[in-house]
């Protein structure tokens, strides 16, 4: 999982991004973006609502399995970033994790948040 350090701390953050970000979205995913001036560090969070799961245990999963996807491509992040993912669909509960690493990088290479030649291929 990715580190804490890397993640958002309080609400005025994410109110910022969602305020002055741009957006990428495919059928069951959102990614909204934003450059980070205050930090040197790319922060992410991960938006996972009740309208999603009920159970709480479900929608954590949902979304370590998405910090673990980015985790994976965080030292390909070009500039500090805030990212916040939003997820719409359950069906990231139970996807195979290859196919949902690859919608997550998708949506990076999408908004070129992910430096140049590192595409959703693999």
């Amino acid at each position: 999982m990715l580190s804490r350090k890397y993640r958002f701390h309080g609400h005025s953050s994410l109110k910022y991004v969602f305020k002055t970000g741009k957006t990428a979205r495919n059928r069951s995913l959102m990614l909204r973006f934003g450059r980070n001036e205050r930090s040197g560090e790319s922060r992410l969070s991960v938006v996972v609502s009740k309208k999603v799961f009920k159970s709480s245990a479900k929608r954590n999963r949902i979304r370590r399995r998405i910090y673990e996807a980015v985790r994976r491509h965080w030292d390909e992040i070009d500039h500090p970033y805030d990212l916040v993912f939003t997820v719409f669909d359950p069906m990231f509960f139970a996807m195979p994790a290859d196919e949902l690493e690859n919608n997550v990088v998708q949506l990076l290479a999408q908004t070129r948040v992910l430096r140049t030649g590192n595409v959703a291929d693999s």
